[in-house]
C-alpha cells in the first residue's frame, strides 16, 4: 500500500522569503539581514517575519532611515566576507543610494580583477495600484537589468521566491531581488491567488537566468514576470475561449535574461506579446522584442508589448488604475493584432 501524499504547504511569497532567509542564516553564520523596520516589525512587506526571534539582533538589524548609509555598509560587509541581505523598502528609493549599488556593488569584482567579491542581496518592493503615487509605486526593472555586474530576479509565486532567494544568497555576485506588492500575501495589500503555491520545507535553489514555460500553446507567446505573469495567464485563459492557444513564459530573472527560451517559443508560435508594468521606453519588453528580431525569428505578426505608459504614476486611483497592465488589455491587443495579420 502506497504512503499517502503529504498535504501541500501553501505559502505566501512573504512567508517563503522569510523561510529562505532563516534557513540560509541557520546554515551560514556569514548571512545577516538589515534594513528599515525589518527586525521587530518583520518588514513592512513581511519579508523578515520571525527572524529577530530566531537569530537575534546581531544578525537582524534595523537601520536608520539612511539608504545611502546602510546600502553602502552592506557593500562593505560583502567585501569583508559576509553575505548581507539588505532591504530597500521601496525600489523608488534607489535614487539616494545609486552610487553604492552601481559604482560599488556592481563593479567591485570587475575593478579588483575578481579578488574582491560582492555576495550581497538587495531585496526591494515594486509595483503600483495602491495610491502610493510616483515615489512609492515604480518598478524600474530595466534600470537594474541594464547595469553590468548585477543579477536581477523577480518571482511570480512563493515556490520560486524561496528557490531564487536561496540561490541569490549563495551567489558571489550582487543580486537585486524584486518582489511585487500585489503578490506578497499581506492582507492589507490584497494578493493574487496564483502566487500562493506549494513550497517544500527543505532547501532548494532555482537557476538564476532560466525562465519557465508555465503554459503551453502554439498560437502566441505571452511573456511576463512577477505580477504581469498572472495577467498573462488570465489573458491566455480568455483567449482560449476564442480558440487562441497562448504559450506563457515566466521570465523569473531579468538579468541574465533567458533569451533562448523566449526565442524558442516564438519560433514555434510566430507571435509575441510581452507584458511589462515598468515604463514603456527602453524597458525589458523592448529588449526581448529586439532580441527576437535580432535572431531573425520568423514572425506572423509584429511583436507587441503591453506596458505602463511613460508618465509618472498618479496618486488618484481613478487615474492610476487605467494605466496599469491587465488581462483585458492583453486580450484586446492580441485580438487587434491577429485580426490585422496579412493572410
Amino acid at each position: 500500500m502506497s504512503a499517502p501524499h503529504a498535504s501541500p504547504r501553501r505559502l505566501t511569497i512573504a512567508k517563503a522569503i522569510s523561510e529562505a532567509l532563516s534557513q540560509a542564516m541557520s546554515d551560514d553564520p556569514s548571512v545577516l539581514v538589515m534594513g528599515e523596520d525589518i527586525a521587530q516589525l518583520g518588514g513592512v512587506f513581511g519579508t523578515t517575519q520571525g527572524l529577530l526571534a530566531a537569530h537575534g539582533p546581531e544578525r537582524v538589524r534595523d537601520t536608520p532611515i539612511s539608504e545611502t548609509g546602510f546600502i553602502g555598509a552592506a557593500v562593505g560587509l560583502a567585501a569583508s566576507g559576509m553575505r548581507p541581505v539588505v532591504e530597500l523598502m521601496f525600489v523608488d528609493f534607489f535614487g539616494v543610494c545609486f552610487d553604492a549599488i552601481y559604482n560599488l556593488a556592481a563593479k567591485q569584482s570587475y575593478f579588483s580583477g575578481g579578488r574582491v567579491r560582492c555576495p550581497m542581496v538587495l531585496m526591494t518592493s515594486v509595483g503600483g495600484g495602491y495610491g502610493d503615487a510616483g515615489q512609492h509605486s515604480q518598478c524600474l526593472y530595466a534600470s537594474f537589468a541594464h547595469m553590468p555586474g548585477l543579477k536581477v530576479v523577480m518571482p511570480s509565486n512563493a515556490h520560486d521566491a524561496k528557490g531564487l532567494m536561496l540561490a541569490a544568497i549563495a551567489d558571489d555576485n550582487p543580486v537585486v531581488f524584486m518582489f511585487h506588492k500585489a503578490l506578497q500575501g499581506m492582507g492589507w495589500l490584497g494578493t493574487v491567488p496564483g502566487s500562493i503555491v506549494h513550497v517544500p520545507q527543505e532547501r532548494y535553489t532555482l537557476d538564476i537566468g532560466r525562465a519557465a514555460v508555465v503554459r503551453e500553446g502554439g498560437d502566441l507567446t505571452l511573456v511576463g514576470w512577477g505580477a504581469t505573469l498572472h495577467h498573462a495567464l488570465d489573458a491566455a485563459g480568455q483567449l482560449a475561449q476564442d480558440g487562441i492557444e497562448a504559450e506563457v513564459i515566466d521570465l523569473r530573472t531579468l538579468a541574465p535574461l533567458d533569451r533562448d527560451t523566449v526565442c524558442a517559443s516564438v519560433a514555434r508560435t510566430g507571435r509575441l506579446l510581452v507584458v511589462d508594468d515598468d515604463y514603456r521606453s527602453c524597458g525589458v519588453a523592448a529588449e526581448l522584442i529586439a532580441s527576437v528580431c535580432e535572431r531573425g525569428v520568423a514572425l506572423r505578426m509584429a511583436p507587441q508589448r503591453v506596458t505602463h505608459p511613460n508618465v509618472p504614476i498618479p496618486f488618484s486611483p481613478a487615474l492610476e488604475h487605467p494605466l496599469l497592465p491587465d488581462a483585458a488589455k492583453i486580450v484586446a491587443q492580441v485580438r487587434a493584432s491577429m485580426k490585422a495579420e496579412v493572410v
